[in-house]
């Protein structure tokens, strides 16, 4: 096989991180909201972990995209 269809199917693969990031995005989300919904007092404690939490999962996704990109810097 080309050395550039195995780099392009590697460039694809990395982009399911951005699958990884919505989904963990959402299920943070709702539990966030789900707290804050239990317990209104903490939703400053609450609101700023998530915060950090939604943070960490966008920097996986935007480093799958730059490896993706890389990958396809390379055909």
């Amino acid at each position: 096989m080309d050395p550039s269809g195995l780099i392009a199917i590697s460039a694809g693969i990395a982009m399911f991180t951005g699958i990884g990031a919505g989904i963990s995005l959402g299920i943070a989300s709702s539990k966030a909201a789900e707290g804050v919904s239990r317990n209104p007092e903490s939703a400053g404690k609450i609101l700023s972990t998530a915060l950090v939490f939604a943070t960490l999962a966008e920097v996986t996704a935007i480093f799958g995209f730059v490896v993706a990109i890389m990958l396809i810097g390379k055909i």
